[in-house]
C-alpha cells in the first residue's frame, strides 16, 4: 500500500514558503490563483480521505458497499429512503465499533409529514406532526399497509415504497422513543446498547424500523480497503422524499473535504438519466478538490440482461457522456454481495434462506415475502444468459421460488454462482477501486499538487531571473551610474511629452465622445440654461415694449404693424439668449480646463517631469494660454449661433403647419384697430408664435450644432499644443541636466545601495525557493513521479541560459527550457 513518504513531512511547510514568497510580490500575486493549490495540498497531506457514494435512492449505494467490504454492513432495502449517513472508517480486529446519533423528534416529525403530502393522507399528516399519540400513529400505520396492499406490494410502485418507508420512520420512533431528543441528535455507543460486537450493532442499524430514526452511523471496522485513511460515505438519497435530506448529499460534495465520489446511477434500471442525476454530475465537476477522483457506476445491470432496448440505451448512455473516462463499471450490487455470502452456506441451511436471507427479510419487517434476491437469482437462472455455457439451470413453474433457488444451488453449486458474481461485475469494480485506493491515489495527489505548483513555480523563477538580469545590468559605482542616468535624461524627456501628448488626446477624446462625466455635467447646466431663459423670456415678453421701441424707430408713424413687433421680439430674444450662451459656453471651457489640469498633475509624467525639471516645463501656463483661446473662440461662436435665431425657421411659413396658420391667427386679431390697444391685447398669441419659432432653433442649438463646435474647438486648439509642448519639454534638456546634476550623486549612491538590498533579498528568496522545490521534488521521487512532474529548480546557469528578452510568452518557453535541462 502507498503511504505518504518520509520525504513528505515537511510538504505542509515547503508548499506555505512557495505561497509566502508569492505573497511577497505584488505583481505575481494578482494574476496567480492558489485556490487550487491549496486544495490539492490538504489533499496530499490530509490522513482522511473521503470517498462519497451518491445517488438515488433505491439505486444500490449500500448494497454496494456491502459488496465491496464483503460483509453486511449497511441496510438496504427498496423504497427506503431516509436522511442517514454512513461513515465508515479503520479500526483493528479488536477495536471494530458503532456509533449511532439519531434524528431529532423534529426532524422526524417533518419527515413524517413530507411523506404524508407525498401520500396524499392530508389527514394523516396530522397524526405524523402529533407522534406522542399512540393511537393515532396506529391508524396511521395502518394506513400505510392499506397502500401497500392496494398497490401489489411494498415494492410494487413508488407509492408503496414511500408508504413502506412512513411506516418504517412511525415504527421506528416507538421502538426508540426514549432514545430521541426533542431537538438535538442523541448520540450512543454501541456498549450503551449493550452489544458485545459490531456485527450485533449492525444488525441493530440494519433493522428498518431502526435505520429509519438514524442520523448518522458511524462503523470503525477491519478492512484493508479502509486502511491509509480512506473512509467510505453513503449518503441519503439525491431524490428522497424530503429535500432537506437530499441537500445534505449535495452539501457533501460540495464540501472541501470530499476527496472522490463514488456516483451510483440509475439508467440501466430507469434508461436514461434523471434530472436529480444530472444536477449530481454538475455539482461533482462543480468541486475542484475532486477533480478525475469519479468512479461512475451503473447499478442494476441485471435488469439490461432481460430487455435489449434497456441495454442498447446505456450502451449509448456511455459511450456518448462517459467515453472520456476509465472509471466507468456496469455492475449488480445485490447479485454480486449476495452471491460472495451464499457461497460460505451449504445445503444445510438451504444456501442461506435460514440464515443470511431470514435476516435480510426481518431486517426490513417482511416475515412472509420472499427475499428479493432469490427472485433475481430464479431470474438469472431462467434469462438464456447461459446459451452455449457449461450450465443449463432449469426454472420450473410448479415449484415456489425458494424451492426452484435451492435445487438450483444443489445441482450447480459454487460454479454458478461464481459465474454470477463475475457477471455481477462487483469484482471487477472491487478490484478496480482497490488498485486506486492502494496503488494509485497517493501518487495521483502528489501529482496534483506537482501540476498546481508548475506555474506558480515557473512564474517564481522568471520574475526572481528577471531582477537578477535587471540588477546585474545596473552600474556598480556612482560615477558609472550617474553616466547613466545623464544619458537617459534625453529619452526620459521625450517619453514625458510622448505621455502627456497621449494623455491630453484621450482626455480630449472622452469630451468629444460623451465619455467625460465632468464634461457631461457642465455642458447639461448649458443646455438647462438656454432652456430656463427662453422660458422665462416668452413668459415675461412684453407687446407694449416692443411695440413701443417699433414706433420710437419710425417717428413720423404712429402705428406700427405686426411684422415690426415680431422683427423686435426676435431681436431682443436672440440677444438676450446670447448673453446665456456665452457666459455659459465659457463656464463650460473653464471647468474643463480646470479638470484637465487636475488630471495632469495627478499623472505619473507629471512628478517625473519635477524630478527632471524642478518645475512643471510650463505646463500649467500653456494650458492657461490655450484655456484663454478657447473662451474667446467659445464665446465667438456662441454669437454666431445666436445671431442667426434673427432670422425666422426655414419652414415657419410652410403652407399646413401650424406656426403659419398661428400667424394667421395672430394676424387676423391684430388688424382689428390700429392703436397699440389691439396690438397688446394679442399678447398671448404672438409669445405663442414666437415660441414655436425659437424653441426648435434653441434645441438644434444646445443639442446637436453648438456641441460640435465646443468639441471641435477643443480639437483645433488642445491638441497642436501637445506636440509643441512636447518639443518644448524636449528642448529644456541642458536645464535638466544642469539641475538633475546637483542632486544626481547622492540619488545615484542611493540607488547602488538599494540595488544591494535587492540583490541580497532575490538572493535570499531564490536560496528558500530552492530549499523548498527540492523538498517537495524529494517527495515526489519517493513517490515513483515521472520527471515532468518536478518543478524547476533556479542554478546559477540561468542567468546565461536565459536570453533577456521583452517578449513574455518567449521569455516562458526559455524559462521551461531552463528547467528541463536542469531536471536533466
Amino acid at each position: 500500500m502507498t503511504s505518504t513518504p518520509a520525504q513528505g513531512k515537511n510538504l505542509q511547510a515547503q508548499v506555505d514558503s512557495l505561497l509566502q514568497l508569492l505573497h511577497q510580490e505584488p505583481s505575481l500575486r494578482a494574476s496567480q490563483d492558489i485556490t487550487s493549490v491549496q486544495a490539492s495540498l490538504q489533499k496530499a497531506i490530509s490522513p482522511i480521505f473521503e470517498i462519497v457514494f451518491a445517488g438515488a435512492f433505491s439505486a444500490g449505494k449500500s448494497m454496494l458497499i456491502n459488496a465491496l467490504l464483503e460483509r453486511e454492513l449497511l441496510y438496504s432495502a427498496e423504497g427506503h429512503a431516509t436522511g442517514t449517513e454512513c461513515y465508515i472508517a479503520y479500526a483493528d480486529t479488536d477495536q471494530e465499533r458503532v456509533v449511532l446519533t439519531f434524528l431529532s423528534e423534529a426532524e422526524i416529525r417533518e419527515q413524517g409529514v413530507a411523506l404524508c403530502q407525498k401520500l396524499g393522507l392530508s389527514a394523516a399528516a396530522k397524526a405524523a406532526a402529533h407522534i406522542h399519540q399512540p393511537d393515532e400513529i396506529n391508524t396511521l400505520r395502518q394506513g400505510c399497509q392499506e397502500i401497500i396492499q392496494q398497490e401489489g406490494g411494498e415494492s410494487k410502485s413508488e407509492r408503496a415504497k414511500q408508504a413502506k418507508a412512513l411506516d418504517l420512520l412511525m415504527a421506528g420512533f416507538l421502538a426508540n422513543r426514549d432514545r430521541v431528543h426533542s431537538t438535538s441528535h442523541a448520540t450512543y455507543s454501541m456498549e450503551q446498547f449493550d452489544f458485545s460486537n459490531l456485527q450485533e450493532a449492525a444488525g441493530y442499524a440494519r433493522r428498518g424500523s431502526n435505520s429509519a430514526v438514524l442520523k448518522r452511523i458511524e462503523y470503525y471496522c477491519h478492512h484493508p480497503l479502509l486502511q491509509d485513511g480512506n473512509v467510505l460515505i453513503d449518503m441519503p438519497g439525491i431524490d428522497a422524499p424530503v429535500k432537506q435530506d437530499a441537500q445534505l448529499t449535495y452539501t457533501k460534495i460540495e464540501n472541501p473535504e470530499t476527496s472522490a465520489v463514488v456516483c451510483v446511477l440509475k439508467p440501466a434500471l430507469a434508461g436514461d438519466m434523471t434530472t436529480e442525476e444530472t444536477q449530481l454530475l454538475e455539482t461533482i465537476r462543480s468541486n475542484p478538490g475532486i477533480r478525475d477522483r469519479v468512479f461512475y457506476i451503473f447499478n442494476r445491470i441485471d435488469e439490461t440482461w432481460y430487455n435489449s432496448q434497456l441495454r442498447q440505451r446505456l450502451d449509448d448512455l456511455i459511450r456518448r457522456q462517459f467515453w472520456d473516462t476509465p472509471k466507468v463499471h456496469k455492475t449488480s450490487g445485490l447479485l454480486g454481495f449476495y452471491g460472495s455470502q451464499i457461497k460460505h452456506t451449504t445445503e444445510r441451511d438451504r444456501f442461506g434462506l435460514d440464515s443470511i436471507l431470514a435476516q435480510a427479510v426481518r431486517g426490513i419487517g417482511s416475515q412472509n415475502e420472499t427475499p428479493q434476491f432469490v427472485n433475481e437469482f430464479n431470474r438469472y437462472c431462467g434469462s438464456g444468459k447461459f446459451v452455449g455455457s457449461e450450465f443449463k439451470p432449469s426454472v420450473r413453474g410448479y415449484e415456489t421460488p425458494e424451492e426452484n433457488y435451492v435445487r438450483i444451488l444443489r445441482e450447480w453449486g459454487l460454479p454458478l454462482l461464481d459465474k454470477l458474481i463475475q457477471d455481477s461485475g462487483i469484482e471487477e469494480f472491487r478490484t478496480s477501486i482497490t488498485r486506486y485506493l492502494t496503488e494509485e491515489k497517493r501518487p495521483q495527489l502528489f501529482a496534483n499538487l506537482a501540476d498546481d505548483l508548475q506555474p506558480l513555480c515557473i512564474n517564481l523563477k522568471k520574475h526572481y531571473l528577471g531582477i537578477q538580469r535587471d540588477l546585474d545590468s545596473q552600474p556598480h559605482e556612482i560615477e558609472a551610474m550617474k553616466a547613466q542616468e545623464l544619458e537617459r535624461l534625453n529619452q526620459e524627456l521625450q517619453q514625458v511629452g510622448r505621455e502627456f501628448c497621449i494623455h491630453i488626446a484621450e482626455e480630449v477624446n472622452q469630451a468629444v465622445t460623451n465619455s467625460c462625466d465632468a464634461f457631461e455635467i457642465e455642458f447639461r447646466q448649458l443646455q438647462t440654461q438656454m432652456i430656463q431663459r427662453l422660458d422665462e423670456l416668452l413668459n415675461t415678453f412684453s407687446v407694449a415694449q416692443a411695440y413701443s421701441r417699433a414706433t420710437r424707430s419710425h417717428p413720423r408713424n404712429a402705428t406700427a404693424p405686426l411684422i415690426a413687433v415680431l422683427v423686435e421680439a426676435l431681436y431682443y430674444l436672440a440677444n438676450q439668449l446670447e448673453d446665456v450662451l456665452v457666459k455659459a459656453s465659457q463656464k463650460v471651457a473653464s471647468h474643463f480646463f480646470a479638470y484637465l489640469m487636475e488630471q495632469v498633475r495627478r499623472s505619473d509624467y507629471y512628478s517625473q517631469l519635477y524630478r527632471l525639471l524642478g518645475n512643471d516645463g510650463g505646463i500649467d501656463q500653456q494650458l492657461k494660454v490655450v484655456e484663454k483661446q478657447v473662451c474667446q473662440a467659445l464665446a465667438s461662436e456662441a454669437r454666431t449661433e445666436c445671431d442667426r435665431y434673427v432670422r425666422e425657421s426655414p419652414r415657419f411659413y410652410d403652407e399646413g403647419t401650424f406656426s403659419i396658420y398661428q400667424f394667421r391667427e395672430t394676424l387676423q386679431q391684430t388688424s382689428q384697430g390700429y392703436d397699440a390697444e389691439s396690438m397688446i391685447e394679442a399678447e398671448p398669441a404672438i409669445r405663442q408664435l414666437l415660441k414655436l419659432d425659437f424653441e426648435p432653433k434653441v434645441s438644434k442649438s444646445i443639442r446637436r450644432n453648438f456641441r460640435q463646435t465646443v468639441n471641435q474647438t477643443l480639437k483645433t486648439m488642445l491638441l497642436p499644443m501637445t506636440d509643441e509642448q512636447a518639443d518644448r519639454i524636449l528642448q529644456q534638456y541642458p536645464n535638466a541636466r544642469a539641475y538633475l546634476e546637483q542632486t544626481l550623486e547622492k540619488e545615484a549612491e542611493d540607488k547602488i545601495q538599494q540595488n544591494q538590498r535587492m540583490q541580497e533579498e532575490v538572493e535570499q528568496k531564490i536560496e528558500v525557493y530552492n530549499q523548498a522545490v527540492a523538498g517537495i521534488n524529494r517527495c515526489l521521487q519517493a513517490m515513483k513521479l515521472d520527471r515532468h512532474h518536478q518543478l524547476p529548480m533556479i542554478e546559477e546557469s540561468d542567468l546565461s541560459v536565459v536570453p533577456i528578452s521583452d517578449d513574455v510568452d518567449n521569455l516562458a518557453e526559455n524559462t521551461v527550457v531552463s528547467a528541463d535541462s536542469d531536471l536533466q
